[in-house]
């Protein structure tokens, strides 16, 4: 199942990552695409408010660290594999073990995942159209994601949420 949604502004974005920390369960996965600059760090922060992140934790990009971890009302795996080149550096850093575990773990540049990609996680990739403004389009690969999603185009509550900024 895949959706396209318009985020014309921050507040949007904000709302549309609020509302997926909110609904996500332990073990799920969300993986980031898009540009340098696309928005993955601050729709993660997002994601984090939904998972109820105290604000003590101020949730920046792994780039260098490659995992940070916060605890919610789940906890927060965060990875940016940006500086990874394939698939065998993430089994030695011993980074599968998060993917599978009792937090939620968003993953940017997840094409570095290759063959150990879940099967079951919801993919987002940004397009950035402005300064302010963004295109997500979401794809839901396993049955629980096509749940979310679609009850997410149903009850629009939090568009609602966004637009009031």
């Amino acid at each position: 199942m895949k959706i396209t949604i318009s985020l014309p502004d921050l507040h949007l974005t904000a709302a549309l990552g609020r509302y997926l920390g909110e609904v996500a369960r332990p073990g799920e996965v969300i993986t980031l695409a898009g540009s340098l600059g696309a928005g993955k760090t601050t729709l993660t922060q997002a994601i984090g408010q939904g998972l109820k992140v105290p604000e003590a934790y101020y949730i920046t990009s792994p780039t260098f660290s490659l995992l940070h971890e916060y605890p919610g009302r789940l906890p927060l795996y965060h990875m940016d594999l940006y500086r990874l080149n394939d698939e065998t550096e993430i089994e030695d850093l011993g980074l599968l073990e998060y993917l599978y575990g009792t937090g939620v773990t968003v993953i940017e540049w997840p094409d570095r995942l290759g063959s150990l990609m879940p099967e079951e996680r919801l993919h987002i990739e940004l397009f950035l159209l402005s300064e302010t403004a963004r295109l997500a389009e979401i794809t839901a690969h396993g049955e629980a994601w096509r749940e979310k999603i679609t009850a997410m185009q149903t009850n629009q509550e939090w568009q609602r949420r966004g637009n009031n900024g």
